[in-house]
C-alpha cells in the first residue's frame, strides 16, 4: 500500500501547528529578550523584514509535513505507532535542529552566542518528535 498524500499534509499541518507554537514560546518568550539585546549589541536593527516572520512560519509547516512524510515512508518497515514516529521526530531533529545549531554556534562563534544558537537545538530535541507524533497520530493509510 501507498502513502496517503491526503493524511500526509493533514498530519503535517498539525505537526507544524505543534511546532509552529513551540517556535513562537521559544523565541518569542525564552530567547526574545536575549535575541533583542544581541542585535542590538551588533548595532542592527529590531524589526524584522515583512517576509521574515510568514516564510519562517511557513517553513516550519514545512518540516511539519516532511516529519510525516518520513513517519508514513519508515511505517512499513518499523510498524506503525509511536515508536516509529518518535524515530522519525529523531531523524527531523537531527536533520533540522541538530544540524543547524551546530553550523550557528561553530560557524559563527563570536558572532552569535552560545544560548542563542545552542537552546533551540535543546529545545528541537523535544519539539520534533512530539510534533511529529502528534502527526502521525492523525496519518492513516
Amino acid at each position: 500500500m501507498g502513502i496517503n498524500w491526503a493524511r500526509v499534509v493533514l498530519g503535517g499541518l498539525a505537526a507544524g501547528l505543534v511546532m509552529n507554537v513551540s517556535e513562537a514560546a521559544l523565541h518569542g518568550g525564552m530567547l526574545g529578550a536575549d535575541g533583542v539585546a544581541h542585535l542590538k549589541a551588533l548595532g542592527l536593527p529590531e524589526a524584522q523584514q515583512p517576509w521574515q516572520l510568514p516564510a519562517l512560519v511557513a517553513m516550519t509547516f514545512v518540516l511539519g509535513i516532511a516529519s510525516v512524510w518520513l513517519y508514513a515512508a519508515i511505517r512499513p518497515r518499523y510498524g506503525a505507532g509511536p515508536r516509529t514516529a518518535l524515530c522519525a521526530g529523531l531523524a527531523v531533529f537531527v536533520l533540522a535542529h541538530l544540524w543547524s545549531g551546530v553550523y550557528l554556534g561553530a560557524g559563527f562563534a563570536g558572532l552569535i552566542t552560545p544560548k542563542l544558537a545552542f537552546l533551540p537545538v535543546a529545545w528541537g530535541l523535544l519539539e520534533a518528535p512530539i510534533g511529529t507524533l502528534v502527526g502521525a497520530w492523525l496519518y492513516r493509510e
